[in-house]
Parts: structure tokens; sequence; C-alpha cells
């Protein structure tokens, strides 16, 4: 009630286009994700496959955009946290069949190269704390 009327109608215009772009910014982000499922998604050849592993995962990444918070922040932040989610590797593994052994072996492998991150990491500690 301290401001003019022009000044009240364009602060609701101004509420009014900030919806508008989160939103479109909403539907950007569901189409992004959409976009790099499908991606990854497994080739539609018919291959014989059991009903009891679904190539389809949850994925359930959602960010929340703050007021005024451009699209590239946005974006970046939704891309770290598909990335921390694991969902693009799992699909990238899902996109080729992978009998228990291959899995087996990928797995080893993966163990071994986080062991060595890990130890990696613990040195630089104790020569930080030297």
């Amino acid at each position: 009630s301290t401001h003019p009327p022009s000044t009240r109608s364009f602060s609701r215009l101004k509420g009014r286009l900030i919806e508008k772009k989160m939103a479109r910014l909403t539907v950007l982000l569901v189409a992004l994700v959409a976009a790099m499922a499908q991606a990854f998604a497994p080739n539609a050849t018919p291959v014989a496959r059991s009903a009891a592993v679904p190539t389809a995962l949850p994925v359930k990444v959602k960010i929340e955009v703050g007021e005024g918070e451009p699209i590239e922040s946005a974006l970046r932040r939704f891309k770290r946290q598909v990335n921390q989610s694991g969902h693009l590797m799992e699909l990238r593994h899902r996109r080729y069949f992978e009998n228990s052994q291959e899995r087996k072996k990928r797995k080893i492998v993966q163990a071994r190269f986080r062991k060595r991150m890990e130890r990696m990491q613990a040195r630089r500690m104790r020569q930080q704390r030297t």
C-alpha cells in the first residue's frame, strides 16, 4: 500500500513472468532427463530377455530452482546430481547384456580402483598432517 498502483501491478507482472520461466525450466529439465535416458536406452532389436531384469531405471533426481537463479547454474546442479545418482553409469552397463561372470569381473575392477583412490586420498591426508 506504500507503493503506487503502477509499481504493484509491475511486481505482479514480474512474478508471473518468473513463474512462467520456472515452468519452462521444469519442462526443459524433464525433457533433458528423458533425452539422456533415451540416449543410453538399449537398442530396439528384439533380444530374448527375462522379465525379472527391467531395463528402465526409476529416475528420482529433482532439483529446486531458486527464484532468479540462472538456468546454467540449475543445469550444472542437475547434471551433478544425475552423475552422483549413478543412473547414467547403470544405463550404460545395461545397454548390452552382461552375464554374471562379466558383471563380477567389472565389479572387482571397480572395487580395485575405488580402493586405490581411497589409499591415495589417505596418503594425501597423512602428508598434509605432517
